[in-house]
């Protein structure tokens, strides 16, 4: 070998040695910023799976003490009482004393809810938007009668119109 051939080989040795390093370089890097990211994505999942064991979710809804007005029939307004309304309604009260104030109002609670019911035709008490419309209108009679509480709300536990 001449001294150029030798000087040729020893540059052609050093680039493939310089391009082996920047290669091992290159993959540590890679390996570094996968291995990070892998043990970030651990982490966030651990927090996530210890909050749900430690009850972080939303508290379950109470339902307040119920009074129940039972079941009520009444004709409807419309195609001259050939259609009834059949409806069973419990209330929601505020704080339990309300209770024992609706049960002595009783008979006048039941004879404005009876004229009510009696004042509705189908189109209006039909649909979401009629039934929730006649929730208010309960909840707010209900409600002039009461002192000691409040109505917080109505439910239909049955709901028929034939």
């Amino acid at each position: 070998m001449t001294a150029e051939e030798n000087s040729e080989a020893h540059e052609h040795q050093k680039k493939n040695t310089s391009g082996f390093g920047v290669k091992i370089i290159l993959i540590f890097i890679l390996f570094t910023i996968a291995a990070g990211g892998g043990v970030f994505g651990w982490k966030m999942l651990g927090h996530y799976f210890e909050s749900i064991s430690h009850g972080n979710e939303e508290p379950a809804v109470q339902i307040g003490a119920l009074w129940s007005l039972g079941s009520i029939i009444v004709n409807l307004l419309d195609n001259e009482g050939e259609r009834y309304l059949k409806v069973n309604i419990q209330i929601e009260l505020s704080n339990p004393e309300c209770a024992a104030e609706l049960d002595i109002l009783k008979p006048k609670i039941m004879d404005g809810i009876l004229d009510l019911l009696s004042s509705k035709s189908y189109k209006e008490i039909v649909g979401f938007e009629g039934k929730q419309h006649l929730r208010d209108e309960i909840s707010l009679r209900l409600n002039n009668y009461l002192s000691k509480g409040r109505i917080a709300h109505v439910y239909f536990t049955e709901f028929v119109v034939q």
